[in-house]
């Protein structure tokens, strides 16, 4: 079934009429209003107060709601529904995502809005609540941008709909424009204004009151260049100066970044000051992106520990043996955290859009400042011209009061009273009106006193504002003085640093760690660094010693290879180098007060296995030289596959541990088993015949009944060595208990065969019944106490089977020079 047209036929006398229009003219003159719209109404703020109409209306509605910094906060919908129902005929979301950027500290150097809620974050990263959760009001700020509107100090139009009132721009009590910036596109141009300091910009303005003829390198001295929100860097100070001249030009900002030590292992780039409109999430994201992909290398990992107490803080932690520096090069070349600005000062002057120098901003500001502040004079000498008036027609009247009061007895209507007064005192209607208008209490002897101060008040003030109307010096001072009382309240220092050049090209540098020679060292409490180079430590006489100074293993390395790490379990670990702390250059002495626990290093240790020694690797050496608990000497054949992290260098029997081991450097060197029975065997470690990693070395030593091996070492006979023990009591063996203990030169001890009993190496006092500490090893041997502080030895002992002597300080470790 065909559906029935519902259109209403055109009338009888209906005459069609049809206009043909060039669609050239059409196109033209539409796009034209829509470009006359864009750059008048949206895009380009006006030079004077520097606002876009949105902005300005904004800040003037909330002005008009009386939302005065001194009042609570209302709901941003509630403002938002305000200015759109009066004043901005678009959508609520374009005016309220202007209100939010007015409100965020990171985007306006002296924010115009008080906000209470979720702004959002630096770079937009986190979007900003919706309107029905956050709340606002004005900053003091925008109270100075507002102050004296209502005194005649700015010209007003009818809004969209003709039935409200808005300003045509604001009073404007600082140059909001430099101070804040602006950015916008519009048809065929654009705007990007960067954010200044206050207290600068006042400076500059003032000078330029006081010489109109100012050049620029003159202003510059007062602004040097922009300040940000959020601080940084910015580098090279060319694009600047041309942006002043021209209005145009470009510059680069920096964040800034520290080199720390993140962790006891590695440093990091920590960065507290990102580029201007770059948020966190930005960097990290494109970091992520970079290092996946393998075009940035030596990032470990990112962290944003922002928070509310300490502001910005991004964690860039660096992987060992990378260069912070180079790294941090790379990143200002690959990600955000270094951005170009470029400056294009245009704005609105007279409804014409200009590009503006720093000069020519200021210029238009200050015109817009004295007209404001001779408008509001004007108003202000109208008013109290007004109230003298009055004051004198009521003095007038008191003169004879009782002839007024008679006057008006005897009127028949007010209007009889007015007209008599008017011809009897010769006063105007408006000073006739008042006097019947004011109450008979008003009358009085004391009022009388009151208005003649009144009246000389009021002519002081008058002349003073005539003065400053008739006189443009006087007007020049007053404006001066104003601005110096903003910039006093509202100033504060620089946030960002303005640098000639970058300095120095890091680029240049490796962006990895040199593989030069160092050493690796391992102190009787347990920590692990390099040095800087590969020269063993000389030290004097008079070297003072410092607490982790007992070195009890130590291999020559370079900064990127890898060393070996025998545990007592019959492992042997491989640990790169560059993984460790590095002392520094200055150290007179080995001190590993700036090294790392092993375990940071070897997450792999088991909790009851230890470390007994470092060792190079090298597959051209005599090998190593291990001896364990149960008496068992292993001579390992140098062989460490490189592809493997963990080797076995000894099969273990059930309840035995490595004690000690050495790497043999000339396969020469006496091998020394201490039990804590105190017997000593020596023997040559070239009577030991190698093995592979997987066997189980053979007898070393023949143990008495319940004895143990408590030391194994390896000494070279051509050196002069020592031997240290301490004696104790099984039942006390403690760090804080401890008897005697004995240093004897090492040539006092035979050789024995291997497999055999040795001798006795210390004496027994009475209480005493076995070795708690024992050591053989080159001379001078130092020792410390269980925290790594120094301890003293006793003097030397001739008697290789002799008693030892007490001991100021409990001896934890021992060894001999690096």
């Amino acid at each position: 079934m065909a559906r029935r047209s519902t259109k209403t036929p055109p009338p009888d006398d209906f005459e069609e009429k049809i206009l043909d229009v060039d669609v050239v003219d059409e196109m033209q003159g539409s796009y034209l209003e829509y470009a006359y719209s864009v750059i008048y109404s949206r895009a380009l703020p006006d030079a004077r107060d520097g606002m876009k109409p949105v902005h300005r209306r904004i800040v003037y509605q909330m002005n008009e709601m009386d939302l005065r910094p001194e009042r609570g906060y209302v709901k941003c919908a509630r403002v938002v529904g305000e200015v759109m129902g009066k004043l901005h005929p678009h959508g609520d979301s374009s005016i309220y995502d202007a209100l939010v950027r007015l409100a965020q500290p990171f985007s306006m150097r002296v924010p115009l809005v008080d906000g209470h809620g979720n702004f959002g974050s630096l770079g937009n990263d986190d979007r900003p609540a919706a309107m029905r959760y956050t709340e606002c009001k004005m900053d003091a700020a925008a109270s100075l941008m507002t102050e004296s509107i209502e005194e005649n100090t700015v010209d007003f139009i009818s809004n969209y709909d003709g039935q409200e009132q808005e300003p045509l721009v604001l009073p404007a009590a600082y140059p909001n424009l430099l101070v804040n910036g602006a950015s916008g596109i519009a048809v065929g141009m654009a705007t990007n204004m960067a954010p200044h300091n206050l207290g600068e910009v006042i400076a500059a303005a003032r000078h330029l009151i006081r010489h109109p003829g100012a050049d620029l390198d003159t202003l510059m001295k007062f602004v040097p260049g922009p300040d940000l929100p959020t601080g940084g860097r910015i580098v090279g100070l060319s694009g600047i100066r041309d942006a002043y001249e021209t209005g145009r030009g470009t510059f680069k900002i920096r964040s800034t970044v520290a080199v720390e030590n993140v962790t006891a292992r590695r440093k990091g780039l920590v960065v507290t000051e990102l580029p201007f409109a770059v948020g966190p999430e930005k960097v990290i994201t494109k970091i992520k992106e970079l290092v996946g992909s393998k075009k940035l290398q030596g990032i470990a990992d990112v962290k944003d520990l922002t928070d509310r107490a300490h502001g910005l803080r991004l964690v860039i932690e660096i992987k060992n043996g990378f260069v912070p520096e180079a790294v941090l090069e790379q990143l200002y070349k690959l990600t955000a955290m270094e951005e170009s600005f470029g400056i294009n000062n245009v704005a609105l002057v007279d409804g014409q859009p200009l590009t503006l120098g720093l000069k020519e901003l200021l210029e238009v500001y200050l015109d817009h400042r004295f007209d404001v502040v001779r408008r509001r004079s004007e108003f202000r000498r109208s008013k109290k011209q007004d109230r003298l008036h009055l004051v004198e027609g009521l003095l007038v009247a008191l003169v004879d009061i009782d002839e007024v009061i008679r006057i008006i007895r005897s009127s028949e209507n007010s209007a009889q009273a007015k007209e008599r007064l008017i011809e009897r005192f010769s006063l105007s209607e408006v000073q006739t009106q008042y006097i019947l208008d004011t109450p008979l209490r008003r009358l009085t002897k004391f009022d009388r006193i009151e208005l003649d101060a009144e009246r000389d008040k009021l002519n002081g003030e008058i002349d003073e504002l005539t003065g400053i109307l008739d006189s443009d010096t006087e007007l020049r001072k007053l404006v001066s003085a104003e601005l110096a009382a903003v910039a006093k309240k509202f100033g504060d220092d620089r946030r960002t640093v303005l640098l000639e050049s970058a300095g120095a090209p890091v680029s240049a540098a490796p962006l990895q760690v040199a593989d030069d020679p160092c050493r690796v060292l391992l102190s009787s409490t347990g920590l692990l660094a390099r040095t800087a180079n590969g020269d063993p430590f000389t030290e004097g006489e008079d070297t003072k010693r410092t607490k982790h100074d007992v070195i009890v293993s130590s291999v020559p390395a370079t900064a990127r290879g890898e060393i070996g790490v025998v545990t007592s379990g019959g492992r042997l670990l491989r640990l790169n180098v560059v993984d460790l702390p590095q002392l520094p250059d200055s150290a007179a002495a080995p001190n590993l007060s700036g090294g790392a626990p092993v375990a940071e290093f070897l997450p792999s240790l088991e909790a009851d296995e230890t470390v007994v020694c470092l060792m190079t690797l090298d597959e051209s050496s005599p090998g190593l030289a291990i001896g364990t608990e149960q008496g068992i000497v292993k001579r390992v054949v140098p062989d460490y596959p490189s592809h493997k992290e963990e080797l076995e260098v000894i099969t273990l029997k059930d309840g035995d541990r490595i004690v000690g081991a050495a790497e043999l450097r000339t396969g020469e060197e006496d091998l020394i088993f201490i039990t804590d029975d105190a017997q000593l065997l020596r023997f040559q470690a070239s009577i030991v015949r190698p093995q592979g990693r997987a066997a189980g070395g053979m007898s070393g030593m023949k143990l008495a009944t319940g004895a143990k091996v408590i030391s194994f070492t390896a000494v070279d006979p051509a050196v002069d060595a020592v031997v240290f023990t301490v004696a104790g009591s099984r039942g006390t063996l403690d760090d804080s208990v401890q008897t005697t203990a004995k240093l004897t030169p090492f040539d006092q001890y035979p050789r024995k065969g291997r497999a055999t009993g040795g001798v006795r190496c210390q004496r027994f006092l009475k209480g005493e019944d076995c070795l708690s500490l024992a050591w053989a090893g080159p001379a001078p041997a130092r020792a410390a106490q269980k925290n790594g502080t120094p301890a003293e030895l006793p003097e030397m002992d001739p008697r290789r089977d002799g008693s030892g002597v007490s001991l100021p300080k409990t001896v934890a470790s021992t060894a001999g020079p690096i």
